[in-house]
């Protein structure tokens, strides 16, 4: 698929532009990763409708340019206390165990990129905070 064909489509963007941006597209481009999370506080703060299952997307590396597009397959709303296994391994980052995901994601979440990006320097998750749980596939690459 040409940039051009993709054209169109929503944008997903892993993360923030940088390291961890590009380690999270590397395992989608070789399928390790196949599920992300998200609080339900970033689609609301961003005034943007949550994922639902057929809704395709570009997926933007950190310099903005598209490199392939995925189909959401499954949504599920949890709370972070209650992600189960098979998606704290699916999520391609190499977690062997939800304690592991869970204090992956909680480096991310108390950083203060995304303290920022909610406009709250105390921001933390506890095991209530509202989730989004989204699994999906690539179905193209876009050759640049």
């Amino acid at each position: 698929m040409t940039p051009d064909e993709a054209a169109g489509l929503p944008v997903t963007a892993f993360a923030f532009p940088g390291p961890l941006r590009d380690q999270l597209n590397a395992a989608i481009l070789d399928g390790s990763k196949t599920s992300t999370t998200s609080l339900v506080l970033e689609y609301r703060l961003a005034d943007e409708p949550f994922p639902e299952p057929g809704r395709r997307s570009v997926v933007i590396d950190s310099a903005g340019e598209p490199i392939a597009v995925i189909e959401t397959t499954e949504v599920r709303f949890a709370r972070v206390g209650a992600v189960d296994l098979e998606h704290a391994v699916a999520e391609g980052e190499g977690y062997t165990s939800v304690a592991e995901w869970r204090a992956g994601h909680e480096d991310f979440w108390h950083g203060d990129a995304m303290r920022e990006n909610v406009g709250d320097p105390e921001f933390t998750v506890d095991d209530d905070t509202e989730a989004v749980l989204e699994r999906f596939r690539v179905v193209a690459l876009i050759a640049g």
